[in-house]
Formats: C-alpha cells, structure tokens, sequence
C-alpha cells in the first residue's frame, strides 16, 4: 500500500508536502490513532482520517452527485452531457456511476469505485431502499397507493411491492414519495403509468438512508463522509473491517 504520507497525496486532497505538514499538526490519525509518523507504512486495511474525514483509499472512492436534468447517467456520450463529464479527472478515473437516472430526472446518484458494493446496491435480492419525489398526472388516491404496495404488474416483470405517500393530490397533478427495492429501466415512470398517472417531474432523494445532502446545487458533487459510506457497506452485507 505504501506511505502514509503518498496514500494522503494520491487522492488529491493535498500534496505530500501538505500531508507530511498535517502529519505532524497531529490532523491525521490511522484506525482512530492519531498517526506520528507521514512515513508511516499501510497495508491497506487501515482506516485514515484527515482531519476527521474518512479518507477513501485508490478504487474505494465514493461520491454523491446532485444530477441535474438534461445530463445522462453515462461515461460519455456523443449527443448529451454525461455526468462522468461533471467529475474532476481524479474521481473519473476512481469511481462509476451506481445504476442510473433517466436524462430528464434529478436528485441523488452515487458513484463509487467498488465493483461489489455498485452491484449490491441496484440487485433486487439485497432490496437496498430508493426514495423518490414524483410529480404525476391526476390525482393520485388510496388506490393506486394499495396498488403499489401489492406489486404493480409491467409487460417485463412484476414490481416489487413500494411504498407511496402522496403528499398533494389535485385533479391535475399530483405530489408523492416513493420507495422502491429495485431499479429497473424507466421503473418509477412504468409504475405510475400503470396505474395512469404519467410522471412529469422525477427526483431521487435517497439511497438506503443515505439522504441527497441539501447543500449541493444541481451538478454539484461532494465525497460520501465515512458514516455514510459505512451504512451502504453494512446495508449491503460488505461490512468493512
């Protein structure tokens, strides 16, 4: 693994130069021990903190973005902003998108460089939690909230049950919540069709109880703090030791 000094460095947070200076300020601590030594050499299960922010290591970066609309959820593509264009080159190189978000929707999308734990959150069988804000045609009613928590019924598949809390409901539009376990194709927009209610507005607010911070403007980007990267490894069985 290297240098203490050279992991803090590789992240682009702060030069080696800097890294040794907050080595020495006592900034710095390794598994909860505030580190002595910038040459201090890691095997790479350690847990470094600078200034009391988890450091992810080289490929374990994990990332939220606020997506704004127009942006596909692509490395590139020919026609459309894709988000990977949003990031620096150091986080491009680190970290993928987790599952997508349609081009016209908004809200939270993860990214990280963990192969594992991006598949474990978007499988069906680890029924990692997706929240949504949904503005739809028609008044929504009891009904179709019944209807979503039975499973809803598409051409492809059967819905895992979801929960929807309708908010405001008009004759013409209608505000909601939803939380979903899956995240198939176009999956919310499918739903509420279904059940005759196009969807005109999409947001994701969460992902398994990791909230969209509310400080990021849209297209704004910021690492996942260590508690939050910790809740999706333990939500998804991948507990770090």
């Amino acid at each position: 693994m290297g240098r203490l000094d050279g992991f803090l460095a590789a992240g682009d947070l702060v030069t080696r130069k800097q890294a040794k200076a907050a080595v020495r300020d006592g900034r710095v601590t390794v598994d909860g021990v505030v580190a002595a030594d910038p040459g201090l050499h890691l095997t790479g299960g350690e847990r470094v903190a600078l200034d009391g922010s988890w450091i992810a290591p080289p490929g374990e970066v994990h990332v939220m973005m606020n997506k704004p609309a127009g942006c596909v959820t692509a490395r590139s593509d020919s026609r459309d902003r894709a988000v990977m264009d949003i990031l620096p080159a150091s986080l491009r190189d680190r970290a993928g998108p987790v599952g997508r978000l349609d081009k016209d929707a908004t809200g939270l999308l993860l990214f990280t460089g963990d192969g594992q734990l991006a598949h474990r959150l978007i499988s069906p069988k680890y029924r990692v939690e997706k929240r949504y804000l949904v503005e739809a045609e028609g008044r929504l009613t009891a009904d179709d909230a019944r209807a979503m928590a039975g499973g809803i019924p598409l051409k492809d598949f059967t819905c895992l049950p979801a929960a929807l809390e309708i908010l405001d409901a008009q004759d013409d539009i209608s505000r909601a919540e939803i939380v979903i376990y899956e995240g198939k194709y176009h999956q919310v927009k499918r739903m509420f069709r279904a059940l005759g209610h196009p969807v005109r507005t999409l947001h994701r607010l969460s992902i398994g109880g990791v909230c969209l911070d509310p400080a990021l403007e849209p297209g704004a980007y910021r690492e996942l703090t260590a508690v939050e990267a910790a809740r999706l490894y333990g939500l998804t069985g991948l507990e770090k030791e």
